[in-house]
């Protein structure tokens, strides 16, 4: 054996995994989050490929590993694991480690909620646990400072003409579109259309846009697109999306900071109220529900504050190893 020896418990929240590394990490280095990002990033990607790809994982397998925090006021600190890399905010996530470190004791439960605070790439992000009898429930999260970063913008895509789309941050950039658009419905379409749509607008946005985030460059990239069913307009009934992020991986929660990211441009473009409730679909039939609870400057941009809540799951806990003599078990993928 290597002497790799990886624990890790598995979670999922609307349907997307979440595989928590909470022991067998090397020392990660770094003052800041964003430093111990790009330490993980240069010095320990395989570990990522070991546990994020096959066989061990899959295409869309999503990980939290669980690092010391550099802000004072955190309970615990997170970066976060996918296909192509290591983004800089995950909703579902959070909402999983919510009730992960209250299960854990990280955090003493407190009953009716318990708050947890939980420093991320993108800053830290406070959750809400609800508790009763001891056990955790739903947890709700109080997003940082999300925003329209442009809006009303047009592109032409080989094979599908011109698209009309929308960029947000919610933690992460995301450029949204109507799946209608694209001749697609993100209910009755075959995941595999949506994704070749989505990552045709990737390739022509990152092409034609220049990002840029009020705190740091780091945070300075399109992480996704959402492809929705066109209802932006406030309405009592969910309203649908589906994620496509990193290397055209597929989210199968409705997207936390995707969902923030929608929010941010309807309150931008007077489709929605501050304090009006929305409820968001995902491809699984989960649902998020999003309220805007504060608005303000941030930088040269109008910022939302967005409470998204949501539930997860427990599905089992895991030992990984690898031997010395197995090439193909320090990961690989299947596109």
């Amino acid at each position: 054996m290597t002497g790799i020896k990886i624990k890790t418990v598995e979670m999922h929240t609307g349907g997307e995994p979440l595989r928590i590394i909470t022991d067998g990490y090397p020392t990660i280095k770094g003052a800041s989050i964003l430093e111990k990002r790009r330490y993980v990033r240069e010095n320990l990607d395989h570990l990522r490929h070991l546990l994020m790809f096959e066989p061990r994982g899959h295409y869309d397998m999503y990980g939290a590993l669980l690092v010391e925090p550099s802000h004072p006021e955190a309970d615990l600190g997170v970066l976060f694991l996918h296909n192509e890399g290591y983004s800089t905010m995950c909703g579902h996530a959070v909402i999983a480690l919510g009730r992960y470190a209250v299960d854990q004791g990280i955090v003493k439960a407190v009953e009716p909620t318990t708050t947890v605070k939980i420093e991320c790439p993108c800053g830290l992000v406070v959750a809400d646990v609800d508790v009763k009898d001891g056990k955790s429930g739903a947890v709700s999260f109080l997003s940082v400072p999300a925003f329209a970063f442009q809006t009303n913008l047009s592109i032409n895509i080989p094979d599908y003409g011109t698209v009309n789309y929308d960029i947000g941050y919610g933690g992460a950039f995301y450029a949204l579109a109507s799946a209608k658009q694209l001749g697609l419905d993100v209910h009755k379409s075959s995941t595999r259309d949506l994704v070749q749509a989505a990552d045709a607008i990737s390739t022509a946005v990152k092409a034609s846009v220049t990002f840029s985030h009020p705190e740091s460059e780091d945070l300075a990239f399109l992480y996704g697109i959402i492809l929705t069913d066109g209802e932006e307009v406030f309405s009592s009934k969910p309203t649908a999306n589906i994620c496509v992020f990193a290397d055209k991986q597929v989210d199968r929660s409705p997207t936390g900071s995707g969902v923030t990211a929608r929010i941010a441009v309807q309150v931008a473009k007077g489709q929605i109220n501050s304090g009006q409730t929305r409820q968001f679909e995902s491809i699984t039939k989960s649902i998020f529900n999003a309220t805007t609870e504060d608005i303000f400057n941030y930088g040269p941009h109008q910022a939302v504050r967005v409470r998204v809540k949501g539930k997860a799951n427990y599905t089992g806990e895991s030992i990984f190893t690898m031997e010395d003599d197995d090439v193909i078990g320090k990961g690989f993928l299947l596109k």
